[in-house]
């Protein structure tokens, strides 16, 4: 095969001029390969070698097949052959990249001038100037939107009255309906192929961040992303609108015939994730740093006629953020909620319906969606539509929560539902009746959607992987934020909620790490929410707390003396009560490999406090914690032990050592500490309940010989505490907000789930990233 023949010369330290076009072209003059034939023949170690002994000849072929790009988009590709080359070119460099990137000075090879580029063009001097990534990226996003090539020709064309490439629009060409766009083109699998080649290689381009350590500095862009999402890319609108248009309009169904996908091979998947992929990628943006739209996301004219758009310069996100028509949000919703729900969907015949496999990209998206779009998370919110989204998480949630490897889809998961939860509407929401059952190892219930999300949570808690420790606050705190809200809670939930306090308010739990304490003033605070704004249809809940009273009065009188503290410490539970708090660093997996994931910050980092007036209008509240941390040591900034700050120098491991030692070795509970959070737990409105409502239960069951829970419920139902409670306190809502940590642990995670989902070809295998650690599961 020439081209094995062609590597191994390549490889002699002999530099070959870059006019000799005879060697250059055999590298791409091959018509029967596919990129997995590249990967083949172009094996790792011939890479490097070139790399050390012929730099030249590694910088030429790089220059020649950019080259050739550039003059396939100049030309349109209307023949079979030149066709063939791009695409060659298009693998050999998905292929190369990587290894430029992984070596520190090559790492701007790409964005200096190659000395006599433009040979052959037309206006040599101004091709001149621009760096080899750029004149790549620009010929990557012509070459997306090429007739008969990648696009539908709208032309009768012979090659004479072909379409010039420079004249066309290519908005009118975009791939797919929906956002902007009415015209659904007819499917073609070989435009789905060829696209589906140019956004590896593009990925491939943009996966420079991988070799790259995190660093908490989150305003280093990717110079390839901030180039191909300017304003020099003129297909940057239709390229976004074909993006987003080719994810949300997928549907794997297809026509509902069973087994359809397996006897027609689908072309449209690989684009579709190959497109979501390459979307999240290019929307990879910090808004905490950075000035964003206004928050309702108003700015005024259309995508296309502002002269300085506001926002961002990242014209990705700046459509994104400007998307308003509520038919265009109801096609987003409606394609992302199909495609979520694609795992649960249950037919009688096994496999029959196909799975798709790109759920954390699709969530990921979402996320992206709801925090640079505040009307498409209102919209969202709007309607029960929400619970579309929220029944596909909490499946995820609870059929990851005891694999290791799936940690950082908890964490999105999460994440999400803790976004949503900043807004009213979401918990009155959550009141719907959850009537569609969907295959979950849950306990068997009759309630709400409210009920869904406890009994998920309560369940994550007390038998999930112990690294998703650190998410216990961000659990109870969606808890915290609904809580208000919900009507009725079913006997099954009251019941968990009622065992997580029962299991966090142990004095071994309580003293044994100096944040854990929060769980109980978030549980607290869930009760007193309910009770004070929702007692009239909480007789469960009610009926709970009177049955499990005594934990509330072992909380009121919890021991604050040493040696009590000491005997506490030495209770260890025999069961194992999922409650020793560790760091987070499993990511995400594929087959038998994982990636990790840097620390995500604590919930005070997380969220910021708004108070609920009587209107019903939010008001941010000064961070003032309401739990300040006890004299002594501070807690530490991040939940899972691992601050930013000072100890990046460490090796890994080392950290990983110095951080369970500060948790378990230094810190120990003193009475002053004990009494500093004891004094402020709010139980004066369960206790008031208590105080009132006890002696009325216990006189029923003497009096009517009761021993018949039903006949108690009743009663409670028809009672009241209207004036005998305490003034009700303000609702508080913990709202998410954007801070530089999320930022990078998002690009930590959104990089491992491309580097593990891209197995066929293995684009970044074996290659020297540094975002994350891989690791054998």
């Amino acid at each position: 095969n020439s081209s094995s023949a062609s590597v191994t010369m390549f490889v002699s330290p002999q530099p070959v001029e870059a006019t000799d076009d005879a060697f250059w072209d055999q590298f791409w003059a091959d018509t029967a390969t596919s990129v997995q034939d590249v990967f083949a023949l172009v094996p790792a170690a011939e890479i490097r070698a070139v790399r050390e002994e012929s730099p030249s000849n590694l910088a030429t072929l790089c220059y020649k097949a950019v080259e050739k790009l550039v003059q396939g988009a100049e030309s349109g590709c209307h023949t079979e052959k030149e066709r063939q080359i791009v695409l060659n070119c298009c693998r050999l460099l998905t292929r190369i990249l990587p290894y430029i990137f992984e070596d520190p000075d090559w790492r701007g090879f790409f964005w200096s001038t190659v000395p006599g580029a433009g040979r052959g063009g037309g206006d040599e001097d101004d091709e001149n100037a621009r760096p080899l990534a750029e004149s790549l990226l620009l010929a990557v996003a012509d070459l997306l939107f090429c007739p008969d090539f990648t696009v539908q020709s709208h032309r009768r064309s012979t090659v004479d009255t072909a379409e010039d490439i420079h004249s066309i629009d290519s908005c009118e060409y975009i791939w797919e309906a929906g956002v902007g766009f009415a015209h659904s083109p007819q499917p073609n699998y070989i435009h789905d192929l060829n696209r589906t080649e140019l956004l590896k290689l593009l990925l491939t381009c943009f996966s420079e961040a991988m070799y790259l350590p995190p660093s908490s500095d989150s305003s280093n862009t990717n110079p390839w992303v901030q180039f191909f999402c300017s304003t020099e890319n003129r297909h940057a609108l239709p390229l976004f609108t074909s993006l987003l248009n080719i994810v949300c309009a997928y549907d794997p169904v297809g026509y509902g015939i069973p087994y359809n996908h397996l006897l027609f091979s689908d072309y449209r998947e690989p684009l579709v994730e190959e497109a979501a992929q390459v979307l999240i990628v290019t929307l990879d943006y910090d808004s905490s740093t950075s000035s964003s739209p206004t928050v309702d996301g108003t700015t005024t004219g259309t995508a296309m006629d502002d002269v300085d758009p506001p926002g961002p310069d990242n014209l990705f996100v700046n459509y994104l953020s400007r998307i308003h028509r509520e038919e265009d949000f109801q096609f987003i919703l409606k394609g992302v909620a199909r495609l979520l729900s694609n795992p649960l969907v249950q037919t009688y015949l096994p496999n029959s319906a196909k799975k798709i496999q790109f759920h954390q990209e699709l969530l990921v998206l979402f996320w992206k969606l709801c925090d640079f779009n505040k009307k498409f998370l209102f919209f969202v919110l709007k309607s029960s539509d929400v619970l579309d989204i929220l029944v596909p998480i909490l499946y995820f949630l609870n059929d990851a929560r005891a694999d290791q490897s799936r940690v950082g889809l908890m964490h999105i998961g999460v994440f999400i539902l803790l976004l949503l939860s900043g807004e009213r509407n979401f918990g009155v929401r959550l009141n719907k009746p959850y009537s569609v059952r969907v295959p979950m190892d849950i306990p068997v219930f009759t309630g709400t959607h409210a009920d869904l999300l406890i009994i998920v949570f309560h369940k994550i808690i007390t038998s999930g992987h112990q690294r998703l420790q650190p998410l216990f606050d961000c659990l109870l705190t969606i808890i915290v934020n609904v809580s208000p809200y919900l009507k009725s809670l079913s006997m099954v939930a009251a019941n968990k909620l009622l065992h997580l306090l029962e299991a966090f308010s142990t004095t071994w739990f309580l003293f044994s790490a100096v944040q854990n304490h929060h769980l109980v003033f978030f549980l607290l605070e869930v009760f007193n929410n309910i009770i004070q704004y929702q007692f009239d249809g909480n007789s469960n809940l009610v009926y709970a707390v009177i049955r499990k009273r005594n934990v509330f009065h072992q909380l009121a009188n919890l021991p604050t003396d040493s040696q009590s503290i000491q005997k506490g410490l030495q209770r260890k539970k025999k069961t194992p009560e999922p409650i020793s708090r560790t760091n987070s660093q499993d990511g995400v997996s594929m087959g038998t490999l994982k990636t990790s994931l840097v620390a995500t910050p604590g919930i005070d980092k997380l969220t910021e406090k708004s108070q609920v007036s009587e209107d019903g209008t939010m008001r941010s509240l000064e961070p003032e914690s309401s739990q300040p941390p006890p004299e002594g040591n501070p807690p530490p900034a991040v939940s899972d032990g691992e601050p930013w700050s000072g100890e990046a120098s460490h090796p890994r491991r080392d950290r990983r050592r110095l951080s369970s030692a500060s948790s378990s070795g230094q810190w120990t509970p003193t009475p002053d500490w004990v009494m500093s959070w004891k004094s402020k737990l709010p139980l004066q409105t369960i206790m008031r309940l208590l105080q009132v409502l006890v002696p009325q239960v216990e006189k029923i069951c003497i009096d009517k010989g009761l021993t018949d829970e039903s006949e108690i419920l009743k009663f409670l139902q028809h009672g009241t505490l209207v004036g005998l409670l305490p003034v009700p306190h303000p609702i508080l809502i913990r709202k998410y907000q954007a801070n530089s940590g999320t930022a990078m642990w998002f690009r930590t995670y959104m990089w491992g789930v491309i580097y593990l989902r891209n197995v066929d070809p293995p684009i970044w295998y074996d290659t020297d990233v540094k975002l994350f650690e891989i690791q054998r599961v």
